[in-house]
């Protein structure tokens, strides 16, 4: 994942290309593990979903949001396939210098965070059942969530620093520059 540090590094929005190959290996560890998950990887499974429960009740969006990444490789290590494990953590170590900062504002956000717990909850679900399509069907609609979200949370930002920027109705000076 080197070369894609850099791209990350260059321009923040391969962030979107990251989340979309997100999706698509997501959807496949999630799919491998309802199929593989042995009764210890289930074990690990509700715990790293049990803590991103009892993060966020601790107000701390840092350790919710680490707690969020170790669920999903939690999934993936359940597949056992090396390859998409490995994939995915390269994908996290991208992440963590590219999204981390969205991936806070989502869980301090209670609509938002509710929405990735219900996500999260019925991925697990469904790996617990052994069921791989409800387990794919999972994670792409978990996915689909946080590009949209990340999204607009970027957009917002975006749109907020556009207004510092417009003059004050009273002067030609704008409005980082008064006091």
């Amino acid at each position: 994942v080197q070369p894609l540090k850099t791209l990350v590094e260059d321009d923040p929005n391969y962030r979107y290309d990251i989340l979309e190959a997100r999706h698509a290996i997501e959807a496949s560890t999630a799919w491998y593990a309802a199929q593989r998950a042995t009764p210890a990887d289930k074990e690990k499974l509700i715990a790293c979903f049990d803590a991103t429960v009892k993060f966020k009740e601790s107000d701390d969006p840092d350790l919710a949001a680490q707690a969020d990444v170790r669920f999903h490789l939690a999934i993936a290590e359940a597949s056992h396939n090396i390859v998409l494990l490995q994939t995915m953590r390269g994908f996290f170590d991208l992440l963590q210098s590219s999204v981390m900062h969205s991936r806070q504002r989502m869980y301090t956000v209670p609509a938002i965070f509710a929405g990735l717990t219900e996500q999260h909850n019925e991925l697990l679900q469904a790996i617990l059942a052994g069921d791989p399509e409800r387990a794919r069907l999972a994670a792409k609609t978990h996915l689909g969530f946080v590009h949209t979200t990340i999204k607009t949370l970027h957009e917002d930002e975006a749109r907020q620093a556009r207004i510092t920027r417009l003059p004050d109705e009273d002067t030609d000076v704008t409005r980082d520059e008064n006091p």
